[in-house]
């Protein structure tokens, strides 16, 4: 069983994807942490509910982002996890981070990669005027959004979407991307070879 931690800055709907998921024991895996940068995130409240150990360290309290930067690499390193999840975590990895934990740190875009990384993959989108948009989860690397692709969902992008219609389409998307990728790290079946990263067929219990 998979030891996962969870980094997330917001209301945390991933991480209470990724929960649900593991409640149905649809993941081999047991979420381990929660590590959030911001003290009033609602994500907090999911892990006291789940009795999942809150690790706050919030941004604001810190003079520089090397300072924080510096305590959450050790507090990744005390938890132990085999895996890392960023679940709405809002902040840029800092490369010795995605160093540290190269193939164990995964994340989800509100975007079809290498499209429209960054902020606001739905408004880039849209303004962009694509057909299709979606999400994508890939392993984190040192570059922005730019690690091996895992797994992608697409969205029909309607004539009448705003921001919001579109990312609550994609979110949707997400709640189903997330939980599955997970699931097929903790059963050891994402193999990388470069960019590529090849899904192993279901290992038979026979």
């Amino acid at each position: 069983m998979k030891r996962i931690a969870v980094l997330a800055s917001g209301r945390g709907s991933n991480f209470q994807a990724i929960q649900d998921a593991l409640a149905a024991g649809k993941i081999n895996g047991e979420i381990v942490a929660l590590l959030t940068d911001n003290r009033e995130a609602y994500a907090i409240e999911r892990a006291d509910t789940a009795g999942i150990p809150a690790i706050v360290l919030n941004y604001k309290d810190y003079t520089s982002k090397a300072e924080y930067e510096r305590d959450l690499l050790t507090a990744m390193q005390d938890v132990g996890a085999d895996l890392y999840v960023c679940a709405g975590y809002m902040r840029i990895i800092g490369p010795e981070i995605a160093r540290e934990f190269s193939g164990k740190m995964i994340n989800i875009h509100p975007a079809l990669l290498p499209a429209f990384s960054g902020l606001h993959g739905q408004r880039q989108a849209l303004e962009y005027g694509v057909k299709i948009a979606g999400c994508t989860v890939h392993f984190v690397d040192e570059g922005l959004d730019s690690g091996p692709i895992i797994l992608q969902k697409a969205v029909e992008v309607l004539d009448d979407d705003d921001e919001d219609s579109l990312s609550e389409r994609i979110l949707e998307q997400e709640h189903i991307a997330y939980p599955e990728a997970v699931a097929l790290f903790c059963a050891d079946r994402l193999h990388v070879s470069g960019r590529r990263v090849k899904i192993l067929p279901e290992a038979n219990n026979q």
